[in-house]
């Protein structure tokens, strides 16, 4: 694992997508151990954390001046607990009590600085606003750290999205990116079913916003579009085109695992399909 408070990864695309399928081996039996939901979220973005943690972010910069990352689809929680867990940030014994009683791993992201957690998410649609905030004040401080904040695409239909775009590209802040995991599913169905985003590229852009498009598994795509200062003063948003519950071939793009765990048989089926 690398340990927290050396530089930046320069890990290979073998060993990321050998981290994210740990990741993902980890989410599915957590989450089946503990009954939670959200498997199918934690699924799709793990990419995207991995690309983040392992080829963008620095880590020897988590102070207030450094590089921070905010999860704001904090439903999708433990697969940034087990990325944290990759990187050595939380140790493995704190991982494995994930969604019990006493534990600070909750089902959504609560405030815990010694993990790097430092915003509190789950309700969808202040994950950007926050981020703002931290990039501006960056800014102002001299700092040249950086602000990633990776977002649902469902949330792209609060109306706080989008007021926070606007100021994103007002104040030209271009030491914050974006990530929208766009599997297009989100509680209730298809996104564009429930309330249309199309074209999303093109609204973003609207916005004032640097575009970049992906796919959201391809980790040597997602570590080039993360990258930090690609376009000074102005802010980036990579859409990265996923598939929910990425990995295990009965969750693929079925919305049932949005709220369901797997079962012991279905768990065994799962982790033979990610034993890589």
């Amino acid at each position: 694992m690398t340990e927290h408070g050396v530089a930046r990864s320069s890990a290979s695309v073998d060993e990321m997508r050998a981290r994210a399928r740990a990741v993902r081996r980890f989410a599915v039996a957590a989450t089946a151990r503990t009954r939670a939901s959200h498997i199918g979220s934690a699924l799709s973005v793990t990419d995207i954390l991995v690309a983040i943690h392992f080829a963008a972010m620095r880590a020897d910069r988590s102070g207030v001046h450094g590089d921070h990352c905010i999860l704001s689809k904090g439903h999708s929680a433990v697969a940034l607990y087990g990325v944290l867990a990759e990187r050595g940030v939380l140790s493995r014994a704190a991982v494995e009590h994930f969604y019990e009683n006493g534990s600070l791993l909750a089902g959504h992201p609560e405030p815990n600085p010694e993990a790097g957690i430092i915003f509190g998410s789950g309700s969808l649609g202040h994950g950007l606003p926050v981020s703002n905030g931290m990039a501006l004040g960056k800014r102002l401080a001299g700092s040249d750290g950086h602000t990633w904040v990776v977002m649902s695409d469902g949330e792209c239909e609060e109306g706080s999205t989008w007021e926070a775009a606007l100021f994103a590209a007002q104040h030209r802040l271009g030491n914050l990116t974006a990530v929208v995991d766009r599997n297009g599913i989100q509680g209730m169905g298809s996104t564009e079913s429930v309330l249309g985003l199309e074209p999303f590229a093109d609204k973003w852009r609207a916005f004032g916003w640097r575009v970049v498009e992906v796919d959201g598994h391809d980790l040597d795509g997602l570590a080039s579009a993360t990258q930090p200062g690609a376009q000074a003063g102005q802010p980036t948003v990579v859409i990265a085109r996923t598939t929910k519950g990425k990995g295990v071939s009965f969750m693929e793009a079925n919305n049932d695992w949005h709220y369901r765990s797997a079962n012991p048989d279905e768990l065994a089926t799962a982790l033979a399909e990610l034993a890589g």
